[in-house]
């Protein structure tokens, strides 16, 4: 081993290190992108049944039992509407990341009224 190739293992080394922890980190913030755009969807779908199991208490009653759904689930509401009987919800949340909120996942949702004929 002649003076010009020490070091030489310890660069490939840190390279190495360095490209495995980038694809690691990636790998693990596509993680949580998916884990927050299924709680975001669960959230929608739970909103819109909520709404719709209270239609018969009137569109603004039936929008807070949404918006209180979605409280409890850490999402926002950002959209609560009535068209032809159904109950259309919309939210949002922030995907989660070590430097802060990366990105926003939406989902949108509708139910029908319980017990209403197909």
């Amino acid at each position: 081993m002649n003076a010009d190739d020490r070091g030489v293992a310890t660069a490939w080394t840190a390279s190495i290190l360095a490209v495995l922890i980038s694809v690691a980190a990636f790998t693990f913030w596509m993680g949580a992108a998916v884990a927050t755009r299924h709680h975001t969807e669960a959230a929608a779908d739970l909103a819109a049944l909520a709404a719709a199991s209270h239609s018969a208490d009137g569109p603004a009653a039936a929008c807070e039992r949404a918006r209180q759904v979605t409280v409890r689930m850490s999402v926002t509401l950002l959209t609560c509407r009535w068209e032809r009987g159904d109950a259309l919800v919309e939210v949002r949340s922030a995907v989660p990341g070590h430097l802060g909120d990366v990105g926003q996942a939406e989902a949108r949702a509708r139910a029908g009224p319980v017990g209403r004929p197909p």
